[in-house]
């Protein structure tokens, strides 16, 4: 499974680290106790040159070129907690090449999975209108207001609807991980969940 991580300036820190090292660790596991080849090839990929993480931390990116066809496309969140922060993230020239981005990824036959915040992110494309989708639950009215069009169920961690998906809070980075991990192998997806003590 090819799988490229949108990574955006300011992106939260723990969304990208914990869903690289998802897939490392099934990688991992797969290779030694299952001794099969590692099911997923993972890229983070920017539509800038350089990005910084929310914390300032460098972040290395590979460019995205024509041939780049993911299966999977993550969106991580953006360390934009509060309205206040988020509706100018979203206004951003880098966010709108991302959107961009991912209308054509979508248009070829990917499929895009957002946490958390990078659900709003999915919304701004449109792709979400009349799908199904969650997020996290404290800006579940700012949500509501901006995309009326989307069935949101801020309740739910993990929302599939059609060749989407949306996991829900910070930490749903990690259930959004081994959801993935689970649809290439539910023996490994146990695996990766019981080494990170995750249910």
């Amino acid at each position: 499974m090819r799988i490229s991580i949108l990574a955006l300036d300011g992106l939260f820190d723990t969304g990208l680290t914990v869903t690289l090292d998802a897939f490392a660790i099934a990688n991992n596991f797969a290779a030694r106790q299952m001794r099969g080849a590692a099911p997923f090839e993972v890229s983070v990929v920017g539509v800038r040159k350089s990005v910084r993480s929310g914390h300032g931390l460098s972040v290395p990116v590979q460019a995205i070129t024509p041939d780049l066809k993911p299966d999977w496309v993550i969106v991580p969140a953006l360390n934009t907690s509060t309205p206040e922060r988020l509706v100018p993230a979203l206004e951003r020239r880098d966010v709108g090449h991302a959107k961009a981005q991912l209308l054509t990824w979508h248009a070829e036959g990917a499929h895009i999975a957002a946490s958390c915040i990078g659900s709003f992110l999915l919304a701004e494309t449109g792709l979400l209108d009349h799908q199904e989708a969650t997020t996290t639950w404290w800006l579940a009215p700012l949500f509501r207001q901006r995309y009326p069009d989307v069935s949101l169920d801020e309740s739910r961690m993990l929302v599939p609807s059609g060749r989407m998906v949306t996991a829900g809070a910070a930490m749903g980075h990690l259930d959004l991980a081994l959801w993935l991990v689970r649809k290439a192998s539910p023996e490994l997806a146990s695996i990766v969940s019981r080494y990170l003590l995750a249910d």
